[in-house]
């Protein structure tokens, strides 16, 4: 038998359940079946990097580490080397990378409204979505007190079994440290595991699967018979899809950085739920107010209303009649509700980020991560060897340390920076590509054969340019090695600043690759077109694009609403899709080469080796699909920006997040190998970035609501120039007349003589019989002016909103101020005690031995 589960009873006390070993035939032990493998190595017999290989064992033998190596099953050019870790190599590791143990178990004190709160929960039906915790008992964490590491003090640790006592995510953490410390070669360079992944002499290094993650057996009735099979039934099944995640579980399966990715995913995934619904609300009331909307009826109604050629030669003249399906469409976004929902998602990103440094203090302290950066981050292996002969005392550990020179920082992140520079210009450039695509595309699809596509060429050319540009942000991955390279040139010290500064690389680029051609969409298209007989073109040929007679909202609508299917769709299947095929084939080219034998009676590491490997990048895709990519959190990096123009993508993004969780979740437990259990103590640079995307919001927001809708327009129209002008009411009978006022009229007979003698188009310009023709009438300055004090306004009022909000919602919840306060205090007594017991049981000894002493104390 073997620990399996460890919990504890009503008593307190540590208990293990103990269940008949199934997994010393499946490969999860060297062939004793007593030492349990920690880590693998995989390489090819055929490699000519032997002598490295045979130095780099050599060294990891040296420092205690035991080894052995198998040949694959299905392929005898393929040499599996397993990795052990004993007591006396996990104890000294342990100390020196200050791992925390547990000591002593946790003492809660409750205040009485908190057995009033639990006593009030409990005459609550039971939720539907909390786990079932008598089937998944392991759910319960042991709540104890932890302490770094250390030999000279380990009787104050709770150790019942020194086999157990460090997890397998801790063991498999300790010996990669060990083998990115180990050289390989004579040289300052020569050190470190990855250094023999890049150059090919390894094949890959993983730790293990706990065994499989099916079974023939009902974890209702059998239990679980590991913890990656408890993982896929309660969390990556889809048959748990609505209930909450195990996060204590996936911790300790897969350390405390994935954990908190999941944890942020969840809690984003359960905010949302509000922003959809006012999204939604918004939306139904744009559908149940169409009918009495005043300005769609007077644009469906205006058959009279000959509106000019969107191009010069194939463009024919159109009704404003023919808009009437846009305007319609507009409206559905574009309505008196629009304002209050870009209010409401400033404050509402406001809050889910201030609730969250809330809900992550609590994480941070329930998984001990409260002081974990200042005291246990380590140094890059690659920044040791490389300033390995500049040293430096640290000032807090006294020790010294390679460090790395100003000079020498500055002129590397000179040239980072300006290779991020070019970067951005060559996506800018390929934005401005997209837009001569759009201005040529105009004519070519009003002088199309078919009359679908002549006569929707404006919608036909933004779909179209829409699709062009999913493509290049689909095809312009060289932002990733670019930014890798960018990256390991700075030279980073910790892997935290190496990933906060790889991060904010691939934001940048993403962002602008992303954003672009919605912001000339949002706030060029159309602007600056000039107007009839004057006309601003491109290289004195093309007319610049304009809007659709209904307005530009529409063309932000359908870039927004296209790039989030097309993306979503891709990344699921990036996601899920692919994985899934390569292990599938992996499969198919094992049975035509190995025949008959069975896939369950492979061990466990011939299985990992086969899967797929977790990519370079770690978390970073995962969180910049969150902030940016449409597939989990479009509104806080995508549609927070442009919420205005289309109110139904949070309840887009929060259906996607329920898939999301489950793919990312099955994903991890049985298409990918198990990755090294890393610690983090938040979610890194990606909070300050969201800040500054919520920021951004703002502005964008008010600019689209100002400038890119007709909001401002109607309202001034309604006070100023309709029916109820000077009365204090904008209802929609004081919309009555708004279309004709806005537009104005440009004579034919100037141009050309043919049957109609003037046409209409969008603007606010003087007649051409007034004495200044085409000039700007006051109508548009009021506008202008208008839309400048809404912006201002807007600007001012959220911020305040938001400021108020940061301000009245404390960091930290009470209670866990409360309890940190306390275990400080408890900490402390047990120090006391425990010290005091060492020398009460000094001073016995001295007495039983029969040595006098004085002055001794107590």
């Amino acid at each position: 038998v073997i620990p399996h589960f460890l919990d504890g009873d009503r008593g307190g006390r540590l208990t293990c359940i103990l269940l008949p070993d199934k997994n010393k035939a499946n490969g999860l032990y060297f062939r004793d079946g007593k030492c349990r493998i920690d880590y693998i190595l995989v390489y090819r017999k055929s490699n000519p990097q032997t002598e490295k290989r045979e130095v780099f064992e050599r060294n990891i033998r040296a420092e205690g580490l035991q080894m052995e190596k198998e040949s694959s099953l299905t392929n005898s050019d393929i040499i599996f080397v397993k990795l052990h870790a004993p007591w006396e190599v996990l104890g000294k590791y342990a100390e020196l990378m200050n791992v925390r143990m547990p000591f002593r178990r946790k003492i809660y004190y409750l205040h009485r409204r908190y057995k009033f709160m639990n006593r009030f929960r409990g005459w609550l039906p039971r939720k539907p979505m909390k786990l079932d915790k008598e089937t998944l008992p392991d759910l319960e964490e042991n709540d104890c007190y932890t302490a770094p590491f250390s030999q000279q003090r380990i009787h104050h640790f709770i150790i019942h079994n020194k086999d157990t006592f460090f997890n397998n995510a801790t063991r498999s953490r300790i010996v990669h440290h060990i083998l990115q410390r180990v050289k390989y070669e004579e040289g300052k360079n020569k050190i470190g595991l990855n250094r023999l992944l890049s150059n090919g002499s390894y094949e890959a290094a993983f730790p293990l699967h706990e065994g499989s993650y099916r079974s023939k057996n009902s974890i209702k009735t059998h239990g679980a018979e590991n913890h990656r099979h408890l993982l896929y039934e309660c969390w990556a099944s889809w048959g748990v899809w609505y209930k909450y995640q195990p996060l204590d579980l996936v911790r300790r399966y897969f350390g405390e950085k994935i954990g908190l990715y999941f944890a942020w995913l969840g809690w984003y995934t359960g905010m949302l739920f509000p922003a959809a619904f006012i999204g939604l609300f918004v939306f139904l009331y744009g559908v149940t107010t169409l009918n009495h909307c005043q300005v769609s009826k007077e644009v469906c109604q205006a058959t009279d209303i000959i509106m000019c050629p969107i191009c010069d030669k194939y463009c024919p003249f159109m009704r404003l009649s023919d808009s009437c399906v846009y305007a319609k469409v507009t409206h559905l976004f574009d309505n008196g509700a629009t304002v209050f929902f870009a209010v409401f998602m400033a404050v509402w990103a406001t809050v889910f980020l201030e609730f969250w440094k809330r809900r992550r203090a609590v994480i941070a302290y329930d998984w001990d991560l409260i002081d974990w950066e200042e005291e246990e981050e380590e140094i890059r292996p690659q920044f040791e060897a490389k300033y390995s002969k500049k040293e430096r005392m640290n000032p807090i550990s006294g020790k010294p340390e390679p460090y790395q020179a100003f000079a020498d920082k500055c002129s590397r992140l000179i040239v980072s920076a300006s290779g991020i520079f070019f970067m951005i210009c060559v996506v800018i450039a390929a934005v401005f590509g997209i837009v001569i695509y759009r201005v040529v595309t105009v004519s070519t699809f009003a002088a199309f054969k078919w009359a679908l596509i002549r006569n929707n060429s404006q919608v036909a050319t933004t779909g179209t340019a829409v699709c062009i540009n999913f493509c290049i942000i689909m095809l312009l991955n060289l932002y990733e090695k670019v930014a890798l390279f960018l990256t390991n040139l700075e030279q980073p010290r910790t892997e935290s600043e190496w990933e906060n500064s790889f991060t904010l690389k691939m934001f940048l680029f993403q962002f602008v690759n992303l954003n672009s051609s919605t912001f000339y969409i949002a706030f060029f298209l159309g602007r600056f077109t000039g107007h009839p007989g004057a006309y601003l073109r491109l290289i004195n040929r093309w007319r610049l694009e304009e809007c659709h007679p209904s307005g530009c909202l529409i063309d932000l609508c359908m870039q927004m609403g296209i790039i989030m299917v097309l993306k979503q769709t891709w990344n699921n299947f990036m996601e899920l899709g692919y994985p899934l095929i390569q292990n599938w084939w992996t499969r198919r080219k094992l049975r035509q080469e190995y025949g008959t034998q069975r896939k369950t009676s492979f061990p466990q590491w011939e299985k990992d080796y086969n899967l797929q490997p977790m990519n370079a990048y770690g978390l970073f895709d995962e969180y910049l699909e969150m902030s940016m990519t449409l597939t989990l959190f479009f509104s806080l990096g995508f549609t927070t920006i442009f919420v205005a123009a289309f109110p139904l993508a949070p309840l887009l993004a929060l259906l996607n997040n329920i898939i999301e969780i489950r793919l990312d979740a099955y994903k991890f437990v049985t298409q990918w190998r198990r990755p090294l259990a890393s610690r983090a103590k938040d979610i890194g640079i990606w909070y300050g970035i969201l800040e500054g995307i919520g920021i951004l919001s703002v502005i964008t927001n008010a600019f689209v609501i100002a400038v890119t809708s007709d909001f401002i327009p109607r309202l001034v129209y309604a006070y100023k120039y309709g029916p109820c002008a000077g009365q204090g009411e904008a209802g929609q009978k004081c919309m009555v007349g708004y279309v004709n006022a806005s537009l104005s009229v440009f004579l034919v007979s100037l141009l050309n003589k043919i049957l109609y003698l003037s046409f209409r188009y969008r603007d606010y310009r003087d007649p051409p019989h007034s004495p200044v023709p085409y000039g700007y009438t006051l109508q548009f300055w009021h506008v202008l002016a208008a839309r400048l004090a809404f912006i201002i306004v807007f600007e001012h009022l959220v911020f305040c909103i938001k400021h108020l909000i940061s301000y009245l919602i404390p960091d930290l919840p009470k209670d866990l101020r409360d309890r940190m306060r306390r275990e400080k205090y408890l900490i402390q007594e047990m120090m006391y005690e425990a010290e005091l017991e060492r020398l009460q049981k000094e001073r016995k000894e001295r007495k039983k031995n029969g040595k006098s002493y004085h002055n001794e104390w107590p």
